[in-house]
């Protein structure tokens, strides 16, 4: 990618703070895996919560949801099957072709990524619109809020509202960081 302004934007940052930590990834991956979630719009609601301290509504997933969804089922989930489905072939040692099956794995995971950024980069465009006026309350409530949210949109377990410590303790830390960074 060679423009990468609007892809630069604080969301990323933040999600490559946030979900680099420890953690995090399994624990959003999990939650993908068993109901189909979109992690960006996990890692939005975070994001929301933590560092704007807006509460979002699940009318609010379902609108930023709408934004994105023909892109990440054309893109996103494409590149992930595709992903997905050179696994095997790249990691069998008797396989002639698991070279060349690696390399086109890695390429797929980074083409994945890209459209993963450029899916955020929507996103990011989709809340300075929509987010931008909203009042700002308490930073733990509104994360909390949010992430049950965006749950309650996927229709997951009423369980797993506590499934996700190491998301709200990472996005936590980021704005603690942040702030200590400002001063």
């Amino acid at each position: 990618m060679t423009d990468s302004e609007p892809l630069d934007n604080p969301f990323w940052t933040f999600t490559l703070a946030v979900y680099g930590s420890p953690g995090v990834a399994p624990e959003c991956l999990s939650l993908q895996d068993r109901y189909e979630l979109d992690v960006n719009l996990l890692l939005l609601a975070a994001y929301a919560g933590a560092v704007d301290s807006v509460t979002i509504s699940i009318e609010d997933i379902s609108a930023a949801f709408e934004t994105i969804a023909q892109w990440h089922s054309d893109v996103v989930r494409s590149l992930r099957e595709a992903r997905r489905a050179l696994k095997p072939m790249s990691e069998d040692q008797a396989d002639p072709l698991r070279a060349a099956a690696s390399a086109l794995r890695t390429q797929t995971q980074k083409a994945e990524i890209d459209a993963e950024r450029i899916e955020q980069a929507m996103l990011w465009a989709w809340m300075q619109q929509h987010l931008a006026e909203r009042p700002r309350g308490n930073r733990e409530t509104a994360l909390a809020a949010n992430l049950t949210a965006v749950l309650a949109f996927y229709r997951a377990n009423a369980s797993e509202e506590h499934a996700m410590p190491k998301l709200r303790e990472a996005a936590l830390r980021y704005m603690t960081s942040r702030s200590a960074n400002d001063l």
